[in-house]
């Protein structure tokens, strides 16, 4: 008899919109940690304990219902009253959460017992109003003032934080309660006298005061989450995006988490009046705008629901530099890295307001730029953010290369900035061979494959826009910096491409999995492909749950490292549909496997934002990487990647075309997309692995815009003049 095991942090993790609740697995917050009820990067609450008679509850089970919904089943530990003994577990206590703007919460006691029990249920609340920067850094400063006031008579504790012009609240309001509250000692209490058999409810909502708008929480209680508009919200998303059905259930189950991930990870951005949704980077810490994550976010889910990158382009494309901010890291063109609402970005003691510091993500916003007009044909989406590609491209060209050398190269100026500007973006993250950190500026492998990638995309777009001239110019830079890329980052004794060439303009000859994105780029010829993809399967590369991020024998290799031997899922989502892109469909169908086994040991089968870089042996399973955000957006995200990889999908919507070039690998016999858009057009289509061979079925949806393509002949085509 087998034992399944699943892994996960030791918490629950609910949200919606800017608003996320972090507690400990029995509902609870406690002091000191780093739980708590967040809005707009502010802890609104810091402590959150339950008592009977002043001792806790035991757990006996709890868990997130939904993104938004939460349950926890608490029973009493033996208490003296006034009444006598109330042996334990005689008294359940069901703490329901519901997250929607504010917080709706349910608290439902029952009396298992023989006897009527008295007691008191008291409820500590505590505020703190840290910022999220400094509560994940471990160091809170109390710079502003708080203020708490309880209305007896309406049942209204409010609690207040000012300082300067940066101003948050939190209101906790008593309602449908069989007992009346006080409040006393930091708090609220409730007299209880349950007889055998009776029960007794009351809700708490917490409204939240942000800088004087209010923000409410629910209604509803929330056993009704499917009539909140949370609720409502998610079964309409459901209806409208695709769906996978696949003999490998454990891609199903991951598939279908990933699609709820993806929801729950919806943001409002509001633009010159519009509200757009965006993806937020991941859970607890990053539910804000971001460049770089919403980008490949926007990526991995463009066939699965293109609003995520039309909300992106927009967001990002308001808040595009326009001059050069030393502090921010920014220049004109350059497309931001994050966004804060918090404390310390609105009194300006950090730069997050936003932050531009990323290298990657201004060639990533004409990427998903491409993509989207390709999923979507929509022509007024390429003209409507044109202004915003040509700013882009001077970045590109007049900041992006630093010393005029052709290449992408970063370094910070800011006193608060990142050292690493690239997807990996831990300040140890760039080493050399020995282990020490590499000196500025820095030109990354994957940005040389990034600008490529994107100025043929470009050059595409101008073509369609009749600007034969501009896309010449274009596809003429690319081929000189394919060339220059390949005679610089290319070593012929190793078989592999440097992670980057240094600030003296040296190669950095660390084996990584950052090549990987040049395969996804198509900045790697041909003859050169095979030796990456056999170089990144290594056993010392290829942990047997993916792709490392770096080697095993690498002397900073730490498999428990950030990014210095763990496993991230996004990263080998992008590295497998780059093997295929170059017709390593077997290594690619190898990375998902593995990839979907890993997700298949994580709580709920959702792929956390990394996971540890220890080798697969037959008795072991995935490690989780303490403090990883769960769910993550681009974790999520790699399913998507993986599904393009295995089906080889080409979307040509201005064309009224779906290339696909299908190799299901031999775990999987059939699968089928259902409700797929490509622009205008709605495809179910059936893909059955016979004798090694892929064949397929359109089973709705016109057949004769839905044909086979190797996928190499895109890529091909995307280099060449139309």
């Amino acid at each position: 008899m087998s034992l399944e095991v699943r892994i996960g942090p030791p918490q629950i993790a609910i949200h919606q919109g800017h608003t996320v609740l972090l507690t400990q697995p029995d509902g609870q917050i406690i002091s000191g940690s780093r739980k708590g009820l967040y809005f707009q990067d502010t802890r609104l609450i810091s402590n959150w304990t339950i008592f009977a008679n002043g001792e806790p509850w035991d757990l006996l089970s709890s868990g997130a219902l939904q993104s938004f919904l939460m349950r926890a089943c608490l029973a009493n530990r033996s208490l003296d009253s006034e009444d006598g003994l109330i042996e334990e577990h005689t008294v359940s206590l069901i703490l329901t959460r519901h997250v929607g703007g504010g917080v709706h919460e349910d608290i439902d006691m029952t009396n298992h017992g023989r006897h009527t029990v008295s007691f008191n249920l008291e409820i500590a609340v505590r505020s703190d109003f840290a910022d999220i920067f400094e509560v994940k850094a471990g160091h809170v400063v109390r710079r502003g003032r708080v203020v708490t006031a309880w209305n007896e008579h309406t049942q209204h504790l409010k609690t207040s934080y000012q300082n300067g012009h940066f101003g948050r609240g939190i209101s906790l309001s008593v309602h449908d309660s069989h007992t009346r509250g006080a409040y006393a000692n930091g708090r609220i209490t409730f007299g209880v006298s349950l007889r055998p058999g009776a029960r007794w409810h009351c809700c708490l909502k917490y409204d939240i005061d942000d800088d004087g708008r209010a923000v409410r929480a629910p209604q509803r209680c929330g056993a009704a989450s499917e009539l909140s508009p949370e609720g409502k919200r998610l079964a309409q998303w459901k209806r409208a995006i695709p769906s996978l059905e696949c003999s490998n259930e454990t891609f199903n189950r991951l598939f279908r988490q990933a699609t709820d991930d993806v929801a729950a990870l919806r943001v409002p951005e509001h633009v010159n009046g519009r509200r757009l949704m965006i993806p937020a980077a991941g859970l607890p810490w990053f539910v804000a705008l971001f460049g770089r994550d919403s980008l490949i976010t926007s990526l991995q889910t463009a066939l699965i629901y293109s609003g995520f990158a039309r909300g992106t382009l927009a967001a990002l494309g308001a808040r595009q530099a326009t001059k050069r901010d030393d502090f921010r890291d920014g220049e004109p063109g350059k497309i931001m890295h994050e966004l804060r609402r918090g404390e310390l970005a609105k009194l300006g003691l950090v730069p997050h307001t936003p932050y531009y510091g990323t290298a990657d993500a201004t060639a990533l916003y004409l990427i998903v730029l491409h993509t989207a007009w390709c999923c979507t044909g929509d022509r007024e989406l390429l003209i409507r953010h044109l202004p915003n590609a040509e700013r882009c491209l001077k970045w590109i060209d007049n900041y992006g290369d630093r010393d005029g050398d052709g290449f992408q190269e970063y370094e910070t100026r800011s006193t608060n900035g990142l050292k690493n500007q690239s997807w990996k973006d831990a300040g140890d993250a760039v080493v050399y061979p020995d282990g020490m950190l590499v000196k500025g500026p820095k030109a990354l492998c994957e940005l040389q494959g990034y600008v490529y990638d994107a100025w043929l995309r470009m050059a595409a777009i101008y073509d369609l826009l009749d600007e034969k001239r501009r896309a010449s110019r274009l596809r003429a830079k690319a081929a000189d910096l394919y060339e220059r890329f390949n005679d610089a980052f290319w070593d012929e004794r190793t078989g592999f491409y440097a992670l980057c060439l240094d600030g003296d303009k040296q190669r950095v000859m660390s084996i990584a999995s950052n090549p990987g994105h040049c395969l996804w780029s198509g900045i790697v010829p041909p003859e050169r492909a095979s030796r990456v993809v056999q170089r990144l399967m290594k056993p010392d590369m290829y942990s047997g749950w993916g792709v490392r991020t770096l080697s095993s024998k690498h002397p900073a290799f730490n498999p428990h490292s950030y990014q210095k031997g763990a496993v991230w899922p996004h990263d080998n989502g992008l590295i497998a549909e780059g093997f295929k892109r170059y017709g390593f469909a077997d290594e690619a169908g190898q990375i998902a496997k593995d990839i979907c086994d890993a997700g298949g040991y994580f709580a709920l089968n959702q792929l956390p934002e990394l996971f540890a870089g220890l080798q697969r042996t037959e008795a072991s399973f995935p490690v989780q990487y303490m403090g990883a955000n769960v769910p993550q957006a681009w974790a999520a995200g790699s399913i998507f990647s993986l599904v393009y990889a295995i089906l080889g999908l080409q979307p040509d919507a201005p064309r009224r075309q779906l290339y696909v070039d299908p190799v299901l690998p031999p775990w999987i016999d059939t699968l089928t997309l259902r409700n797929l858009k490509v622009g205008a057009q709605i495809f179910d289509i059936r893909f059955t692995r016979t004798d090694g061979s892929t064949e397929f079925e359109v089973l709705k949806g016109t057949s004769k815009s839905v044909s086979r393509r190797p996928i190499a002949s895109w890529r091909d085509e995307l280099a060449a003049a139309l």
